[in-house]
């Protein structure tokens, strides 16, 4: 992959993540507005809280009904993971198919070290399947600098 972010590849299970959505797409930074007000919303108005049948309080980014690539529209879903979709609340609920991803673990101040992986993932992931990738961010940390993140991309 890349020269600076080292990744596995994985089989991951289906996933359901409840919460709030935005459309979006990383022409002209409007990506990095949109997905900073959502993250906004869903801290200030404890989305998570919100989500009763949350398996736990990791937080997940997930990305997904791509346009074509990620140059184009994506919708990015804010949230939690569910065990079935109906136990949404009434949110805006994401399927995270089963099937193969490459699993990068960006290490290095956060959030920064998130957009620099994401940005060389860009520059350098052939066999991309554009269905549906996410970040995972693991409950837990002690503070904002220390959190967990976990790059899931799913390829061909």
């Amino acid at each position: 992959m890349s020269r600076n972010v080292l990744f596995e590849q994985i089989t991951s299970p289906g996933i359901f993540v409840a919460g709030i959505a935005t459309r979006t797409t990383n022409q002209d930074n409007r990506a990095q507005t949109d997905i900073g007000n959502l993250w906004t919303k869903f801290m200030s108005e404890n989305i998570a809280g919100q989500i009763a049948a949350r398996l736990s309080d990791d937080i997940y980014c997930v990305y997904t009904d791509y346009e074509n690539d990620h140059t184009g529209w994506y919708t990015t879903v804010l949230g939690c993971r569910i065990e079935n979709p109906n136990d949404s609340d009434g949110m805006f609920t994401a399927l995270i198919p089963k099937g193969s991803y490459r699993l990068y673990k960006p290490s290095g101040k956060f959030p920064e070290c998130v957009a620099k992986a994401w940005r060389e993932i860009w520059e350098d992931c052939p066999s991309r399947s554009y269905i549906a990738d996410y970040d995972l961010y693991k409950a837990g940390a002690t503070s904002f600098e220390t959190t967990v993140t976990e790059i899931y991309v799913g390829y061909i």
